[in-house]
């Protein structure tokens, strides 16, 4: 008996996931798409992962980069994450006209973005319809402060909205910044009046 691939959709659609932009560049050109398949994997050393449809355009350009950045897009960049999700000339060609700046590896962050991981890829794994990339992180940043794990890196760094000084050491999302979200194939927004501690403080879980 197989699965029936519609009913596995439903299925996995009902765990609720950020959005991001997932990007890289080689030379001039510049490549990325929407992605929900993104985590964290290990602290130490720092590793993320991102799954990538085979049809994908972008999965060339991964190969041949070796590096990507994911951007958390907020409840602000719904746009930019339809765009990136679809085959037009403005996501190909003009690369959403999203703004960007670069960090440790050259890859696009775009602006505005909730925060940024920027990877260098260590790993390609088969996943049957997806490809696996496992990246060690070179930068991040969040709420004003970013971080350089390589401190040459820096140099090539264009960042001119982030900051190495610690503008608030909250991990509160700012006012004006709330992630997007995605449940059962629609775009969310999380509700703002309602938060509690997490368990991770308490108990030997693999909350991030």
């Amino acid at each position: 008996m197989t699965i029936e691939k519609e009913f596995f959709r439903q299925v996995m659609g009902q765990f609720a996931t950020g959005v991001t932009v997932v990007a890289t560049a080689t030379g001039a050109r510049l490549s990325g798409l929407t992605v929900n398949s993104f985590t964290s994997v290990s602290l130490n050393p720092p590793l993320v992962l991102v799954c990538i449809d085979l049809t994908s355009q972008t999965l060339p350009f991964l190969r041949a980069s070796g590096h990507f950045a994911v951007s958390f897009l907020t409840n602000e960049q719904e746009s930019l994450s339809r765009c990136f999700a679809t085959t037009s000339a403005e996501h190909y060609d003009r690369f959403c006209h999203a703004p960007y700046h670069i960090a440790a590896t050259g890859s696009p962050i775009l602006d505005g973005a909730l925060a940024f991981v920027d990877a260098r890829i260590v790993a390609e794994y088969p996943g049957g319809d997806h490809a696996i990339f496992m990246g060690q992180v070179e930068a991040m940043g969040s709420n004003g402060k970013v971080q350089f794990l390589n401190p040459v890196a820096k140099e090539r760094s264009t960042l001119t909205e982030w900051s190495e000084e610690d503008q608030g050491s909250s991990q509160e999302p700012q006012p004006d910044k709330w992630p997007l979200a995605y449940y059962l194939g629609q775009y969310r927004h999380l509700a703002r009046d309602y938060k509690r501690p997490s368990l991770a403080a308490y108990y030997d879980e693999d909350f991030d």
